[in-house]
């Protein structure tokens, strides 16, 4: 008696386990299937300001907040190296000068040993000749001939090599010349870049150094950046980029607008890829800038990928390793179309009148 009782227990409690699985059936609605990515918000064209020069900040000539226009001085710099330098290339450029036009010219000095080496060819020619002419007339020595003719010689390849001489160097002082004068207009600009000032019109978003601070050239100093348009940035996965294209619609939800919700497109895809995280960035503009925005507010947007309207979905919650659903028939294999956040469109494989059941 005892048995049957148990056998009839147990079937009790298979139907009662059986009846507590959660089952749906798949419904008819509209699917969106969008790329979720982290936003920062940024102001157009910022960019970081740095100076040309090592130096002591003197002061900030603007305060963070303040509009710019472009050109606008935003801070001053000390520093004594670039005066020093200036004053050496000043120096340099009037020593070329000298060396090329002055009284105390170099070319003017070679040009004094051509004329004297001149009047030297011209004597050693005359007495070249005057012994040539006795020496066809059978008078005076073949030694005296041969010493006569030598010495014009020398003299006539003295004066080539001095000319050769007077040209190199002529060439070579001009060449100095015009590299001082370059020198001393660069180092005129270093010196006027003690005060920096604005690239764009905009607005001062941040100073980082304050008056007395060492200032160098590998630090910014200074924020500037647009006031009016600002660029959504977003990281988008390497897995999701190829599907991303400029201009597709992104729904974008700030952490300071609580729940108020934006519109936006993409507008710039950069091509190369961050290996740190794997992502690539994508940037958007506001189809309606909110209100009041500041860089570096931070949120969460969808890109729209596609749309389909009245498809076959079920949550994704009911999927069994992304291409299974379990039925009252067993576990069968469907195939899967557009995915949202939640839910999955089925293109085949169950119909809207097929019960499925939740994986435990």
């Amino acid at each position: 008696m005892n048995k049957p009782v148990l056998v009839i227990l147990f079937s009790v409690l298979i139907v009662s386990c059986n009846s507590k699985e959660e089952r749906i059936l798949p419904a008819i609605t509209d699917i969106t299937e969008s790329v979720y990515s982290s936003i920062i918000i940024q102001p157009d064209s910022l960019y970081e300001v740095h100076s040309v020069v090592n130096g002591i900040l003197d002061k900030n000539l603007v305060e963070e907040g303040d509009l710019v226009t472009k050109e606008t001085p935003l801070i001053q710099i000390i520093n004594n190296s670039p005066k020093l330098n200036t004053e050496n290339a000043k120096l340099s450029l009037e020593l070329a000068k000298n060396n090329y036009q002055g009284s105390a010219a170099i070319l003017r000095s070679i040009q004094e040993e051509i004329d004297a080496a001149i009047l030297k060819m011209n004597n050693d020619s005359i007495n070249y000749c005057r012994q040539k002419n006795l020496w066809d007339q059978q008078i005076g020595s073949k030694v005296a001939y041969d010493t006569k003719k030598l010495a014009y010689e020398l003299s006539t390849n003295s004066l080539d090599l001095l000319k050769n001489k007077y040209d190199r160097t002529k060439e070579e002082l001009e060449t100095q010349l015009k590299q001082a004068e370059n020198n001393y207009k660069t180092s005129l600009i270093t010196t006027k870049d003690f005060t920096i000032s604005s690239k764009i019109n905009g607005k001062v978003y941040a100073l980082y150094k304050n008056p007395g601070e060492i200032v160098n050239t590998m630090e910014p100093i200074a924020s500037v950046g647009s006031t009016t348009v600002f660029v959504i940035e977003m990281l988008v996965d390497e897995v999701d980029i190829v599907k991303i294209k400029k201009g597709q619609k992104v729904i974008i939800t700030l952490d300071a607008y609580n729940a108020e919700v934006f519109t936006s497109k993409v507008s710039k895809i950069y091509p190369k890829k961050d290996e740190r995280n794997q992502t690539f960035m994508v940037e958007a503009l506001f189809d309606r800038t909110p209100e009041v925005l500041y860089p570096g507010l931070s949120g969460e947007g969808n890109i729209i990928i596609s749309k389909k309207k009245d498809v076959l979905t079920i949550p994704k919650q009911y999927l069994i390793d992304d291409t299974k659903v379990k039925t009252e028939n067993g576990i069968i294999e469907i195939v899967t179309g557009l995915q949202s956040m939640d839910t999955v469109e089925v293109v085949s494989g169950i119909t809207k009148e097929t019960w499925i059941y939740k994986p435990k």
